[in-house]
């Protein structure tokens, strides 16, 4: 039981992580000047979540800008 546990706290530490990267690079992204920079942020989000869609990491962009 203790093991299930643990498992699911590293799972949801891992998820935390994950999300307080990409909310740096969103930021970081908005900051951008250049395209080339934009490019490798977008990059560095597809690697940091590969689940994640160019689309959608700019949707979410454009959504918290509007707030």
């Amino acid at each position: 039981m203790a093991k299930k546990r643990r498992e699911r706290e590293r799972e949801l530490e891992r998820k935390r992580r994950r999300r307080k990267k990409l909310r740096k690079l969103r930021e970081k992204y908005l900051k951008a000047k250049s395209e080339e920079e934009k490019r490798k942020i977008i990059e560095k989000a597809l690697k940091v979540s590969p689940f994640l869609t160019e689309e959608k990491f700019l949707s979410s962009i454009n959504e918290n800008s509007g707030n």
